[in-house]
């Protein structure tokens, strides 16, 4: 259950990235070796979870801070020169970035899915049981927040 604390509800994923980027520290990687690590691996493991809720932000910075320091090479004994910002590596690649994720916008964009699904598929159950919730008497885009809303539909709206 999601309570007021939502940042420690949503710091197993940060420390499940940690703890999967730090044992590759010690290992020595190619630039492509790495890259294929981090798309395949770190930025897939809080898919799930920001699908379905919105994520705080300082969350997204510090998962985002922690690729960061893996690809560069820093660690907590050494620190290493950024030479690029991350926003510049989270451009697409045929604009000259490495096409890592932004996790904000990763985050936004799987959220929004979840209200295009509601739009969409009015007979699925999420939909109903939102529907039944939340906006009885009118369709999703004229939705308000409601008294007491859970955490889930406080992220779709």
């Amino acid at each position: 259950m999601i309570g007021r604390k939502r940042s420690s509800f949503f710091a197993d994923i940060k420390l499940k990235i940690h703890n999967k980027v730090s044992n590759w520290q010690h290992k020595f990687f190619s630039i492509g070796g790495k890259e294929v690590l981090i798309k395949v691996a770190a930025q897939a493991i809080p898919a799930y979870a920001m699908s379905v809720f919105k994520i705080p932000m300082g969350i997204c910075d510090d998962i985002q801070r922690i690729i960061a320091k893996f690809w560069w090479g820093s660690g907590t004994d050494k620190k290493a020169i950024h030479w690029s910002s991350w926003s510049k590596l989270s451009m697409a690649k045929c604009r000259g970035g490495m096409g890592f994720r932004e996790f904000s916008s990763f985050n936004q964009a799987l959220v929004a899915k979840q209200g295009w699904r509601l739009l969409q598929f009015l007979d699925s159950l999420v939909a109903r049981t939102l529907q039944a919730r939340y906006f009885q008497h009118k369709d999703f885009m004229k939705a308000r927040l409601g008294s007491n809303p859970s955490f889930i539909w406080r992220s779709i709206l």
